[in-house]
């Protein structure tokens, strides 16, 4: 027998108890004849009392030694409220030594001493640590939460086939060789798209997988290369029922994960206006700061130095968005991580003077036109990007994200605010091949306003998509998908494969549908990105019990590595 308790359920109603406890020693402090060490498991931390003369000659206790103690429940003088078991402590009369532990090589604390590289080699000891364990244990409630969710609104849990064909997706596949066919491999999927929409075609009415998936492409704070995701799948569906639906889903998981009570309905911008306010398609909208467009006061007002740009937009920040004062040095430091230079700012002074950066050449009128533009107040500051239309929503972007970060918002934000993305391109033309691809991938269906535009304009087509922002980060992606044969085959078409490549790479799929499929639509989240979110971030690797660096490695392991035959 190791344990009568663990060692975080043990209170001063069990004072008199005698224990039996086992775990690893986290703290030593020697006071001469006593010794008092702190003893962590799973559960939790307990003190432990005991004289040296418990301790025979030569018997040497070190950090993260696994014991094993026999005791009795004290009350503690020296309490620590913190702790569950803060008001007892173990005095201890028999003890022994169940592993010895080499020198650590980072401090097993939630503010450790150990940078990413060393405790990504050494995981096992990070697991260790408070704040990776209960991010673990936090996923795990999500995952629960999910499938509970799921299962009760008719979804049916279904595995699909990680082995699959090679079949372009977006990413770069990770191939696999087959052992009994030789020359000829595996991929491993980088989603279950296709088999999930055979499913539909197979009868199945609701369908999800919380699955991993693997895309040879660059790790990031926010990517892995083998990632999991939260799939699904629906017969019988428009847009407005996959939105309507998913988004109880995310206020469900707010709710039971985050106790937060989301009333509202989500925000949806079409694509094409969250890159005419945004600059982008993954907005982080809690924060206002929408693009105002400049061209028609510029020419109003004959303003010669941005009166030949294609685009001039601007935002304001307002004082009252934040709880710092700035000086015109502060805000060039902000700035400064900007190395293109088609911008300036403006900041109005509460004594209706005016700070600037070096490149704002603007008289004391023209200062003013803006600020009365924008309907600036005091401590409000502008910034005014120009150009090519397209660098120069991009730069306003980057600039805004910039803002939010840097500056201490108000707290009065939500924590939380999601926004649907609907209606992106169907395709877009890559110059450097040549030929067109596919925005979200090639078995998203066209609008239907817009399925006369694919024969003559193709770039012009809009897709029935939607992707769920929060936050800035996207944590969904999904669409309606094509049921019609024809439609199928002119979008490979359009992606440059030949009669012969499709049916080489997609027949089965095809085939498929030529034995009435359904309407049908989907999304997919990324597990380790919404976990990432909900418990405010930023850093993925985080909630993953053995992540990959950036750079594809697990240092733990040392994969991937060299295949050496006989290397003893």
């Amino acid at each position: 027998m190791y344990r009568t308790h663990n060692c975080g359920e043990l209170t001063k109603k069990d004072i008199g108890k005698n224990v039996m406890l086992s775990g690893w020693i986290k703290k030593i402090r020697n006071l001469g004849s006593l010794l008092f060490l702190d003893i962590r498991d799973y559960f939790g931390v307990t003190q432990l009392i005991f004289t040296k003369k418990l301790l025979n000659n030569g018997f040497f206790l070190g950090k993260e030694f696994l014991i094993k103690i026999e005791g009795k429940v004290v009350e503690r003088v020296s309490k620590n409220y913190k702790i569950p078991t803060g008001e007892i402590e173990i005095l201890v009369y028999k003890i022994k030594i169940l592993n010895k532990s080499i020198e650590i090589p980072f401090s097993i604390e939630n503010n450790t001493d150990g940078n990413e590289e060393i405790r990504m080699k050494y995981r096992y000891l990070d697991i260790r640590r408070n704040t990776i364990k209960n991010n673990l244990i936090n996923r795990h409630k999500l995952v629960l939460e999910i499938r509970n969710f799921l299962s009760k609104k008719g979804y049916l849990e279904i595995e699909t086939p990680v082995l699959v064909n090679y079949t372009p997706e977006g990413a770069r596949n990770f191939l696999v060789p087959s052992r009994k066919n030789s020359g000829k491999f595996y991929s491993l999927h980088q989603s279950p798209q296709m088999f999930k929409q055979l499913l539909m075609i197979g009868g199945i009415d609701k369908y999800f997988q919380i699955v991993k998936c693997f895309r040879d492409e660059d790790s990031r704070s926010d990517r892995q290369i083998e990632f999991t995701q939260i799939d699904c799948e629906m017969a019988f569906v428009n847009v407005n029922d996959v939105l309507f639906f998913f988004e109880r889903f995310i206020k469900h998981i707010l709710k039971k994960i985050k106790k937060i009570n989301y009333r509202q309905n989500f925000t949806r911008i079409s694509y094409y206006d969250a890159i005419k306010i945004y600059g982008t398609d993954s907005p982080d909208i809690r924060f206002g700061m929408k693009f105002i467009v400049l061209n028609e006061i510029v020419k109003k007002n004959n303003i010669n130095f941005l009166i030949e740009k294609e685009l001039t937009i601007g935002i304001k920040i307002k004082k009252s968005d934040w709880n710092i004062y700035n000086t015109d040095k502060k805000i060039d430091i902000i700035f400064s991580k900007i190395k293109k230079s088609n911008f300036l700012w403006i900041q109005y002074l509460p004594n209706k003077t005016f700070l600037y950066s070096k490149n704002c050449f603007f008289n004391k009128k023209i200062l003013k036109i803006f600020i009365k533009y924008f309907k600036s107040r005091p401590g409000d500051i502008l910034v005014i990007s120009y150009g090519k239309k397209i660098n120069t929503r991009t730069l306003l972007s980057e600039i805004r994200l910039i803002i939010i970060k840097n500056y201490h918002f108000k707290k009065n934000y939500k924590k939380f605010n999601p926004v649907w993305i609907t209606d992106f391109p169907l395709l877009s033309w890559e110059e450097k091949y040549k030929k067109f691809k596919s925005v979200h991938h090639p078995f998203t269906s066209p609008k239907k306003e817009d399925i006369h535009l694919l024969n003559n304009h193709p770039e012009k087509t809009r897709s029935n998509s939607y992707d769920l922002i929060i936050n800035g980060t996207e944590i969904g992606s999904g669409s309606i998908r094509i049921n019609n044969i024809k439609t199928q085959k002119k979008i490979f078409q359009y992606l440059g494969y030949s009669s012969k490549e499709i049916q080489y790479k997609f027949g089965f799929f095809i085939k498929a549908f030529e034995f009435g499929t359904p309407p049908h639509g989907g999304i997919a989240f990324g597990l380790d990105r919404l976990i990432n979110i909900l418990e405010e971030d930023n850093n993925i690797k985080n909630f993953i019990a053995f992540p990959k660096n950036n750079e594809g490695r697990d240092l733990m392991t040392n994969t991937p590595s060299s295949l050496v035959k006989n290397i003893l």
